[in-house]
């Protein structure tokens, strides 16, 4: 009996299978309104189940890469910089690409500008000097505003990658400008009038050395990090009073 009804139930459901197959192919505007129902009620379980502040596009903003996924040398450096100056791993794993990256395009050996990012600004990409330097690089935006036209204004100079884009840009016009690298770190912290530049070009050139050891597989210890604090050697250099003839120079030896 219960197989009878079974059995009988299942050609039932077969023949209503049928007749609603055979309705929504004489009636297309049938199919296209259970269609869009289903889609509109798959579409409100799927907004039901999230929170109403959800917003899944917001990984798109963040500035982080797995340091796993890069080249050996590059994640050695990554691991390194973020023990040294207690800065996660992800984002750090991005700007190692991103200077790597930049790097090769500006024939600029990529670990240097990571060490001008850590003696800068121990890699905080909200850091802003006395005198205006921001960023990663510790770029004068102000002096710098048309470098950033590109990236969609002064503004930019708080998104890490477009601060250290620009931020090479200016070293290489100092390094071009003084003929030498020393020379050019000289300029890009400002002290480009000066007899010394308070062993800031020394700090950075100290730090490139561990940092090409670090890339190049060998072991090298975690020494304190010196940072220059938020732009000081630049504070010490400015002039007190700046002769308005002289303002525009002052400007640009202050470009770091």
């Amino acid at each position: 009996m219960l197989f009878k009804l079974t059995h009988n139930g299942f050609a039932l459901l077969g023949v209503a299978v049928a007749f609603v197959a055979i309705a929504l192919i004489a009636r297309p505007d049938l199919r296209q309104s259970g269609e869009a129902q289903l889609a509109q009620w798959l579409q409100e379980r799927v907004s039901a189940q999230q929170p109403e502040d959800a917003e899944p596009s917001a990984i798109e903003r963040a500035t982080a890469t797995n340091p796993k996924e890069l080249p050996r040398e590059q994640a050695a450096v990554a691991y390194w910089l973020s023990r040294k100056y207690r800065v996660a791993p992800e984002p750090l794993g991005a700007l190692v690409a991103a200077a790597y990256e930049v790097g090769r395009s500006a024939k600029l050996d990529p670990t240097l500008i990571l060490a001008i990012m850590a003696v800068e600004s121990s890699f905080n990409p909200f850091a802003q000097s006395p005198v205006g330097a921001q960023g990663l690089m510790q770029v004068m935006t102000r002096v710098h505003a048309d470098k950033y036209q590109h990236f969609g204004g002064p503004l930019a100079a708080f998104d890490p990658v477009t601060n250290l884009r620009v931020g090479v840009k200016v070293l290489q016009e100092c390094i071009a400008r003084a003929g030498s690298l020393q020379g050019g770190l000289k300029l890009y912290v400002g002290a480009g009038n000066d007899d010394n530049d308070g062993g800031y070009a020394s700090k950075v050139l100290s730090e490139h050395a561990r940092l090409q050891q670090v890339a190049q597989g060998r072991p090298v210890p975690l020494t304190p990090p010196q940072t220059v604090a938020a732009g000081e050697p630049r504070a010490a250099i400015a002039p007190a009073v700046a002769p308005a003839a002289d303002t525009a120079r002052n400007d640009a030896r202050l470009a770091g």
